[in-house]
């Protein structure tokens, strides 16, 4: 008789949203850290910042395809800004239109 082993699940890392107050989830620890690692390239430290559009522009050219396919990366790069947001190390000038994102780090 063989003994079923339960697949391995990846690591796994909390998040939060600036938007939302006590909101958590977690998400895939590696396409977190990968998406995180792009927004920091893509969003400068000064003004003016990046758009969203420009944002997600700038996070596609970056993010391997193969852990974000089609279109998986603009949900990736939401959720990853506003973790970063609510830990303060992007900031969101709400008094632009559109809103813009700078780097607080």
């Amino acid at each position: 008789m063989t003994r079923f082993v339960a697949p391995k699940r990846p690591a796994q890392v909390e998040v939060g949203s600036v938007n939302v107050p006590g909101y958590k989830a977690r998400l895939n620890a590696e396409k977190y850290e990968a998406m995180r690692k792009a927004l920091l390239q893509v969003v400068p430290r000064k003004p003016p910042g990046v758009t969203q559009r420009e944002m997600f522009d700038g996070v596609r050219a970056l993010a391997s395809p193969i852990l974000f396919p089609a279109s998986t990366h603009m949900w990736w790069a939401k959720s990853v800004q506003l973790d970063l947001e609510k830990k303060g190390v992007l900031a969101r000038d709400a008094r632009s239109k559109p809103l813009r994102w700078t780097r607080t780090r």
